[in-house]
């Protein structure tokens, strides 16, 4: 199989990159929302100041949907349920990274189960875009 870079479909990628930041817009107000503040207050306090986390956000959106796009057309996925196909794929994955980080210590569960859904979710989401637009 060979890549053919002119059939990547430009317009997917970049509804997927917006998608992508939507999804994480929505998903992390809504997980992360904590009225008293107190299950949050390890996960917020650890974050990154300034800006330079939204403009990596952003890039990952996008490099996230185009290298979906990538697969979805090296596969030969031609509708949405391949895509989804690919996308569980991707997230499982990324789980099982994720899981073996938990496992050593390195991440709590509930920044796991966090973690897991969102990347569970948003790769479904991308693999039926790119794989209904290809």
């Amino acid at each position: 199989m060979s890549m053919d870079w002119s059939a990547l479909n430009v317009v997917a990628i970049l509804a997927g990159g917006v998608m992508y930041m939507l999804y994480g817009t929505i998903y992390y107000s809504v997980r992360l929302s904590d009225k008293k503040g107190i299950k949050n207050k390890a996960i917020l306090e650890n974050q990154s100041e300034g800006p330079l986390k939204y403009i990596c956000s952003v890039i990952n959106a996008f490099v996230s949907s185009f290298l979906v796009a990538v697969l979805i057309q090296l596969t030969g996925a031609e509708n949405a349920l391949q895509g989804l196909g690919i996308g569980l794929i991707i997230g499982l994955l990324i789980t099982i990274v994720y899981l073996k980080n938990s496992l050593f210590g390195l991440m709590s569960r509930r920044s796991l189960l966090i973690a897991v859904g969102d990347h569970l979710i948003i790769f479904l989401l991308l693999g039926c875009l790119h794989g209904l637009m290809a």
